[in-house]
């Protein structure tokens, strides 16, 4: 899907993040957030856009239809400073590769910014998907990994990791 664009993220762009709060969206991530979470993600999500190092934007189709979520934030893992990716992409756009060319666009944009080595992804081991978005767009899988995410939560995750120099 080369015709898949991502935009900073922006206020204007609650609805969407309404929209993937759905209960199929967020399965592997905790589940829905209430309305109040909601409105303080779309906040930091449209303030990462203007400062910072972070990085979130809105998967846009070629007809202007916005259709998921793209980001990445610095996190520490394993004592280094590195990327971390997510994504989402609403039900009725899902499996048409729509979160691979829009992860590929994301990680274009973390190497251009020339920040950090290495982009990682922690998709629940239970995510099918997500883990195949991860290795359609060249991650390697480094094994499964533990995180609290949500905060109280304890994620069983895998951990990908992509090179943004190149090497390997």
């Amino acid at each position: 899907m080369d015709d898949v664009r991502i935009v900073p993220w922006s206020t204007a762009d609650l609805d969407l993040l309404r929209q993937l709060n759905a209960p199929e969206v967020r399965d592997h991530t905790g589940g829905p957030e209430t309305d109040e979470q909601v409105v303080a993600r779309n906040d930091r999500y449209a303030r990462m856009s203007d400062t910072g190092p972070s990085r979130m934007y809105v998967v846009v189709l070629p007809d202007g239809s916005r259709v998921g979520s793209v980001g990445h934030w610095e996190r520490e893992w394993h004592g280094a400073q590195v990327w971390e990716m997510g994504w989402a992409v609403l039900p009725a756009y899902q499996g048409r590769g729509l979160a691979t060319a829009a992860v590929l666009a994301a990680v274009d944009a973390a190497r251009a910014r020339r920040t950090h080595r290495w982009v990682h992804a922690y998709p629940s081991v239970d995510n099918a998907a997500s883990n195949a978005v991860c290795r359609k767009a060249g991650f390697t899988l480094l094994g499964p990994t533990e995180f609290e995410y949500p905060p109280g939560r304890i994620m069983h995750s895998n951990d990908w990791r992509l090179d943004l120099t190149g090497g390997h």
